[in-house]
């Protein structure tokens, strides 16, 4: 019996994987979401230089800085991170939230995102079972953990993320695998034009850019992942969800109103709601509109 045909055999073993797994992909989201906006300024800063045709002055920038070039390291000393001291969550535990090095404090972001992304490994485990739709849903998952904490910390939404991911969105509603090409191409469509209008709407009347274009490709993502009929759906949930979360931060962290709130998370938020129990919240919502 292979390994495959003992998970498929086998729900508690498949949700411990699945849990496992998650652990350790946090810790790399974590990554992902300190590297990938310094790479991307790098990048500008490089084509700047390159279009301006000026020599750069910083000899840093010629070192490797990727997801995996140079070793995690202490934001506080320096010091290069040992194996033991990488360890999902108990790492954090053991040494108390503090580096093992100068004492400094280590932010709770790191536990809180690898457990976060855990459990949610673990939740897409036990919706979909031990098939393709998990394998799928749990790398649409990871990608809207890494988007949302992105755009939560910087108000971008990077194309190397979005854009692939709307891509294997279409490409696997050739199979299958969540919706058909049908739904999945009007859905990717759909998704980014609609917000692209709301957009073009709001500049018109009141002169000011209401979202970034990051925000219409990632409901184009949506759109092909989970098709066209969801999107009323995702655009509800994340209008409420930004809503509710808006006005904690201005009543709980006085956060003011002229300031910008990234509008990405609470898609992310919705898109996951969506792929989880999109269909029953449809169904229910049609019941009661007698539709």
């Amino acid at each position: 019996m292979t390994l495959l045909e003992v998970i498929q055999s086998n729900n508690s073993l498949l949700f411990f994987v699945c849990f496992t797994v998650g652990l350790f992909v946090g810790s790399f989201l974590n990554v992902v979401v300190y590297r990938l906006p310094l790479m991307m300024e790098k990048n500008w800063r490089s084509e700047c230089r390159e279009f301006l045709e000026l020599e750069s002055e910083d000899t840093t920038e010629q070192k490797p800085f990727n997801l995996m070039v140079p070793r995690s390291s202490c934001p506080s000393c320096g010091e290069m991170i040992s194996a033991w001291r990488n360890i999902p969550v108990i790492s954090w535990v053991l040494l108390r939230g503090k580096c093992g090095n100068c004492k400094n404090p280590i932010s709770a972001q790191y536990p809180i995102v690898e457990l976060l992304t855990a459990f949610m490994s673990l939740a897409i485990a036990m919706k979909f079972g031990a098939s393709l739709q998990t394998v799928f849903a749990l790398l649409f998952t990871w990608s809207l953990i890494s988007l949302a904490l992105i755009d939560f910390h910087t108000t971008l939404l990077p194309d190397t993320i979005t854009l692939p991911l709307m891509w294997l969105g279409l490409v696997i509603s050739l199979s299958p695998v969540f919706v058909d090409a049908h739904h999945a191409i009007i859905g990717a469509a759909a998704g980014y034009m609609s917000l692209w209008l709301v957009f073009q709407t709001f500049k018109l009347i009141t002169g000011k850019e209401g979202m970034g274009f990051g925000d219409f490709k990632l409901l184009a993502a949506m759109g092909a992942w989970l098709g066209w009929m969801k999107l009323p759906l995702i655009i509800l949930l994340s209008s409420l969800t930004g809503a509710v979360i808006g006005i904690m931060l201005m009543v709980a962290f006085k956060h003011k109103r002229d300031k910008p709130i990234p509008f990405g998370p609470y898609l992310a938020i919705a898109g996951w709601i969506a792929l989880m129990w999109g269909d029953q919240l449809v169904a229910f919502y049609t019941s009661k509109m007698g539709l």
